[in-house]
């Protein structure tokens, strides 16, 4: 069922919370083999069910008896946080994060944490506690970091799961396993994910089957219930369509651009001005790598070396010489901002292919070189990070399968801060008219 389904039939007390939650562990044992699952709360979820189904107030909780995954890398109270790596604390969390409080407020049940890459570094997922892999293609990976919810939540363990995106850890996972995934604009959501949420670039965030069950658990994230329920634009959008890459050393699959402009061309029937466009990415990268650097030093910074994976260890060293030399610096950002801020003065929405590439297959990435991952995550997802770097609303939007490999198309969508609705809008349009397969159908 659809995460709305479950909620409708809980308020209605025609379904009852513990039987949801049955079903949701039944289906993580059955999937065993996808490794998307740190840890299961099975006896503290049946409990939680079951309090649940004694109150009065079922119709008033807008996630009413959902079982929900979070990812391993913001607190569950009574949980360790591992964050992929052994070099973490197994000491369970004190408390909640804010966005975990929310949702069980919300009457939504935790029923277990997500895999991710060490110290969701990485735009694939594996770790020493194991290899996640595509539910659509098993010797695939689902992308990092939030793999591991993405896995879940394609296979049908649950409808909608917690994902956070530093680097595009919503977008890409949700581009390689054939979800909707968003990442809301700077503070539109409390973040506090690791030491500082990368110095700001990220943030939390849903992955979901269809865009009415991410807007419903966006708005309950987001603490503003007017996110949920998204209506189609009612009017005609400026969207320019941009397939080149952000960098002249990353090429785009044809495959990748063609989906691109058949998804122009739906909207385009749809009433909306479509314009061919050549997006002023940054003429230097560095800055925006430099981000990413400096997040795995100070994430880091009290984990013992030794426990850290041969790539991690490279990544944080890197960091600790970036913040050194002073190359995070806000002035990229802003210049950034100002640029995107100029193109969109003509644009409501800036359309891009999601991916370069398909899903790099599921290696033991920890076990290979720091350039060898380094070179493998920026040539297949090079279109996300940008939009980390200055706090912008983006989001992965499922647009089909690729008859050839029979893996799924995604075009990312972006907007200008504040429009988080506009793109939960455009979403919901795109899913109507041009409906994407789903693993579970």
């Amino acid at each position: 069922m659809k995460a709305t389904e479950m909620i409708a039939g809980v308020q209605a007390g025609k379904l009852q919370p513990l039987q949801l939650v049955e079903d949701a562990l039944q289906r993580v044992r059955a999937n065993a083999h996808l490794a998307a699952i740190q840890d299961v709360y099975a006896s503290e979820a049946r409990a939680a069910a079951q309090e649940l189904a004694q109150r009065q107030d079922l119709a008033q909780l807008p996630l009413a008896g959902l079982p929900v995954l979070v990812k391993n890398n913001i607190p569950v109270a009574g949980h360790p946080l591992r964050n992929g790596s052994p070099a973490t604390s197994a000491t369970p969390a004190a408390r909640d994060h804010v966005v975990v409080q929310r949702l069980r407020e919300a009457g939504a049940i935790i029923i277990a944490s997500t895999t991710v890459p060490e110290l969701c570094l990485w735009a694939t997922c594996d770790s020493t506690f194991g290899t996640t892999r595509n539910p659509w293609a098993l010797d695939r990976t689902p992308g990092g970091s939030s793999g591991g919810s993405a896995a879940a939540v394609a296979s049908g363990i649950v409808p909608v799961a917690h994902g956070n995106d530093g680097m595009g850890s919503i977008r890409i996972p949700a581009a390689n396993t054939g979800l909707f995934g968003i990442k809301p604009g700077r503070a539109v959501i409390p973040a506090q994910i690791g030491t500082d949420s990368w110095g700001g670039m990220s943030e939390n965030g849903p992955l979901a089957q269809t865009v009415a069950d991410a807007a419903l658990v966006f708005a309950v994230m987001a603490g503003d219930m007017t996110y949920a329920d998204p209506q189609e634009p009612d009017a005609q959008l400026r969207i320019a369509v941009a397939p080149g890459s952000p960098s002249p050393a990353i090429p785009v699959s044809r495959t990748w651009k063609r989906a691109l402009a058949q998804t122009s061309r739906v909207l385009r029937a749809e009433g909306h001005h479509m314009t061919l466009a050549e997006f002023p990415y940054p003429a230097n990268p560095l800055p925006m790598f430099a981000r990413w650097f400096a997040g795995a030093a100070k994430d880091a910074q009290d984990l013992n070396p030794d426990l850290l994976e041969p790539r991690t260890r490279v990544h944080a060293r890197i960091g600790k010489y970036v913040h050194k030399l002073g190359m995070v610096r806000n002035v990229d950002a802003v210049a950034f901002a100002a640029n995107s801020s100029a193109f969109f003065r003509d644009y409501d929405v800036l359309l891009t292919p999601a991916l370069a590439q398909f899903p790099l297959h599921a290696d033991q990435w920890r076990s290979k070189s720091w350039l060898a991952n380094f070179i493998a995550n920026t040539a297949y997802a090079p279109f996300a990070a940008p939009w980390n770097m200055v706090g912008w609303p983006a989001a992965s939007i499922p647009v089909g399968l690729d008859t050839a490999t029979g893996l799924p198309l995604a075009v990312q969508a972006v907007v200008q801060p504040g429009n988080e609705k506009l793109l939960l809008s455009l979403a919901a349009q795109l899913e109507r008219v041009q409906p994407w397969p789903l693993l579970t159908d």
